[in-house]
Parts: structure tokens; sequence; C-alpha cells
């Protein structure tokens, strides 16, 4: 469909890859050797990650084969991601490191009927497309060292044609891309509403791409998009973080909205990822998180106020910039923002910035007291929390937090005495409400958004016969689920359980990108 079609903007000088790395600093941790009976209890939870896993793939397998995911439900198939098998070419990793092997060879029997020329999709999610398909052809095809060829052909077959996305007047990618126009050699633009994330989160896979192949097009490509990032970076409302939208068309990046979290995610994470794929051979990337990390603690990072004083968990916070210089900060955080403690840690030891690593472990704390906070045992995807007004001493203060967070005042003595009686009667453990703060049936009011937190599989096994379902309200344990199966339930989370009770050099942080 694309072969031989000229561009319209060709780049007529490829900005080159940097060669010879330099050495980096280690960065897996000296695991103490384990005993008899950690070892037994670590491959137990080991197994039963990889039995969850293999339930949710044969779901997949038998009901959605070769389409982009499966309904757990109801068994139908739904094409997410431009119908190419998202699922799949996402989980290939997932299967080699898990050791399943014959699964793996019938994955790679079915990669190779996968058409990318053509799609039913109207547009095509860039973002969506690199990181699930091209991420997961080259890193099942570094897992196994090159063995399969296919796999870095099909990466290279999907880049080729992702790169016509790129035929703009500025060479940033039109994320939305309207493949019809190009494939007719029509004229497209970048839109003048791009999220961060979907412009920033390129760069490991386009690099790694260029790397294999040794064709610079990739690397060209999303330099230019870094560089557009660079330059911009201190000339926002915020200066060091960029916006949540932005203008790819204009290069304008004016907004007046910040996170750290849904919407800009990989785009923070890559930062210190692309600085180790390039080995260290430009500080570009560095200074780039740097400034991002010093604004992240001045304008977004707090710790959090909750019922164990001792306990310091830290959030990233949402912020809007208004004129004038005023900033309104709403403290609500959520799932995707569990990244960052790993992407500060990671930063912290490639340079050498060991203090931070105590801020990398508040934060990872905080995902953790979030799912420790709930009836289920699963986090919110969206929640509120109370900021402390010193960052040392931050002791308890009901009625501030159920003013801020419910935005009521303190329940009655009577509605204490009937949250007593529920928490008993019911078995609810201490959660965002505390233990006593509230009736029960108040706590639903905490959570801003849908509880979109994957559902362990001892948990209505019979209405998820294909997979795993998200929750609609992960406090209430009978809120019902949803029917869908995201395809990085087995792409990422499930392999990430996986290799936390699996030993320290099975895919070691000091020879893999995560």
């Amino acid at each position: 469909m694309y072969a031989g079609r000229s561009e319209r903007y060709p780049v007529r000088s490829y900005i080159p890859l940097p060669s010879k790395p330099l050495p980096i600093p280690r960065i897996q941790y000296d695991f103490p050797e384990e005993t008899k009976l950690e070892r037994k209890v670590r491959e137990k939870r080991k197994d039963a990650v990889k039995e969850t896993f293999m339930h949710a793939w044969n779901g997949y397998k038998d009901r959605a084969w070769l389409r982009d995911e499966v309904s757990p439900q109801s068994g139908r198939f739904v094409d997410s991601f431009s119908g190419w098998g998202a699922t799949l070419v996402d989980s290939l990793d997932s299967l080699v490191i898990m050791g399943l092997e014959d699964e793996f060879k019938l994955a790679l029997e079915a990669i190779e009927q996968i058409d990318f020329t053509t799609t039913r999709s109207e547009d095509v999610n860039v973002f969506e497309i690199v990181i699930r398909y091209m991420g997961g052809f080259l890193a099942a095809h570094d897992l196994t060292h090159g063995k399969y060829p296919t796999l870095l052909q099909k990466a290279e077959e999907l880049g080729d044609m992702i790169f016509n996305a790129f035929d703009t007047h500025n060479r940033m990618p039109q994320v939305r891309w309207e493949w019809t126009k190009s494939a007719k050699g029509q004229e497209i633009n970048p839109l003048e509403r791009t999220y961060l994330a979907e412009l920033g989160s390129f760069s490991v896979e386009f690099t790694r791409l260029t790397q294999l192949t040794r064709n610079p097009k990739y690397y060209d490509a999303i330099q230019r998009i870094t560089d557009v990032l660079d330059d911009s970076q201190m000339t926002t409302r915020v200066p060091g973080l960029w916006p949540l939208v932005v203008s790819a068309d204009r290069l304008a990046f004016d907004g007046y909205d910040f996170s750290m979290g849904a919407l800009a995610d990989s785009t923070y994470e890559y930062l210190p990822k692309e600085h180790i794929l390039l080995g260290a051979q430009t500080d570009q990337y560095e200074r780039m998180y740097t400034r991002a990390f010093e604004a992240m603690k001045k304008h977004l990072l707090f710790r959090a106020m909750t019922p164990d004083e001792d306990k310091k968990i830290l959030f990233t916070s949402d912020l809007r910039a208004n004129n004038g210089g005023y900033n309104h900060v709403t403290h609500s955080s959520d799932h995707l923002k569990c990244y960052i403690g790993g992407t500060v840690a990671l930063a912290a030891k490639i340079f050498r910035r060991e203090k931070d690593l105590e801020i990398a472990r508040g934060l990872t704390d905080g995902c953790i007291w979030a799912y420790d906070s709930t009836p289920s045992g699963v986090m919110p995807e969206i929640f509120k929390y109370v900021q402390c007004a010193d960052s040392d001493q931050c002791p308890w203060d009901k009625e501030k937090w159920q003013t801020a967070v419910l935005g009521h005042p303190p329940a009655s003595a009577e509605q204490y005495r009937e949250a007593d009686r529920m928490i008993v009667e019911q078995n609810i453990p201490p959660g965002f409400a505390s233990y006593k703060d509230l009736k029960y049936q108040l706590r639903r009011q905490v959570s801003t958004g849908y509880g979109l937190a994957y559902v362990p599989e001892h948990r209505q096994a019979d209405s998820y016969k294909y997979g795993h379902s998200t929750a609609w309200d992960v406090r209430e344990p009978d809120s019902g689920l949803s029917d869908k199966m995201e395809s990085f339930w087995l792409a990422e989370t499930l392999k990430y359980l996986y290799l936390i009770f699996s030993e320290p050099h099975v895919v070691s942080l000091d020879d893999y990108e995560h």
C-alpha cells in the first residue's frame, strides 16, 4: 500500500545515532540468599501468577485469536487497536519469560499472518500501536537473542508503516493517523490537541529499531520530538513540566493542566530509559529528567495524611496553572502514577542521585497503601487524599480529612455506631475513611472515578470464564464487573508480578529495560 510512495516532507539529513556507549552505574539490588521456606513461598506465588496468566491467555486464544482483546465474560472479541492482534503481540515477551515455549511457538506462527497495511479503523492510534505492537516484537526479539527473525521483520514492517504518520510539515507525528489519506498520497497534519504521552513515548521503541536494523530514520523521527520537548521544557507555565495537552501542529506548549499521571506518564517514564538505551552518550535525557524531577518536587509532590502517622507515604497531585501565577492543586492520585516510584529509583541509580531513593520509596509505599486500604485489596483508579501541612510531622486529623475528602462535616455519634456495626458485621478493614470516620455507605464518595483495577481470579470466577475483568467499585465486593480485559494485563501486570517472584537474575535490571 505504501511501497514506492514518495514523502511530501522528506528528511534531507538524518540525525545520527550516538555510538560507543559509556558505562552506566549498576541498578540491580543485591538480594540476600533466601531460606528454603522463603524460596518455597516465592515459587508458590510465582506458579500462581503463571496459572493466572494461562487462564487469561487460553481465554484469548480460544475466543479472540489474532484479534485485539477478548471480553472475559461474554467471550466476544474486541478490536480496540486496529485489529492486528494486540493481546497476542503485546504478550510475546511474557510467554518467553514464563517459559511457555509451546505457546510462544504458536504465537510466532500466528504473527506471520498479521497484515499491517490495512485496517478497518478510520484512524490509527500511533501511541498505542507502538507501545503494544512494536514493543512486543522488540522485547521478544531481545529476550530470545535474535533467534527468531520474524520478530524483527514484523517490527520493521510496522515501523515502516507507522513512519508515514511522521510525514508532516514539521515532522511531528499525526498521533491519530489518518492512514487512508497517506495511502492516497494526501497531506496529513499534526493535531492541534495532542496528549503529551502520545507525542513523547516513541523514543525507546524507535531507537531500538534503529539499533537493530541500522536504519537511521526511526531514531531521527523521535530525536526531532525530543529536541522540541527539550527546547520547550523551561518555557511552559510550570517550567520543567509539560502540559497534558500540546499543539503538535504549532509546537505550542501553552496548556494549563499539568500531571505526571494519565495522558502524560510515559513521556516522563521514558527519559531515564532512553538514557540507558543510548549508553549515556548524551546528557540530554538526564537534563530533561532532572528538570522534570525538580519541578515535580516543587509543585506536585505531597505527603498524604493517614491514620498511621508514622508511615510517610507520598503522592503526586495534579495542577492547573492560571494566569497571574496562581496554581490550583488537586490532591488526587491514580493508578497510572504508580510508575513514578520506579522511575525515580531508576534515575537515582543511573544519575547517581542516591538521596532520591527515599522519595522513590515514599511514592511506591503510597501505591501499596492504596491497595491495602480498600476492602477488596485493589487500588482505585482515582482517589482523593489530604495533604500534610508538614511533611515531617503529620498528625491524623479526622475532621480535616472528612471535610476535605468527603465535603461534609464529621459524622454524628449515631453514624459512628452504625459504622462500627457494619465494620464488624461485614469484616471491613480500615480504609480511606479510617476505622470509625463515618457510616460505611458514605465511603463510596471517596473515589472520584470507577475502581478499574483488576480482580484476582479467585473472586467470582464464574463471571469471567475467558479471562479477568475490572471491578466497578473496589470498596464493594459485589459491585459488579466489566466485560473488558486490557492487553497489558498479560503483557505488563502479570509479567511484572511473575518477575517479582522470580530469581533476581531473571531479566535483571542491569541487562534489560522494563
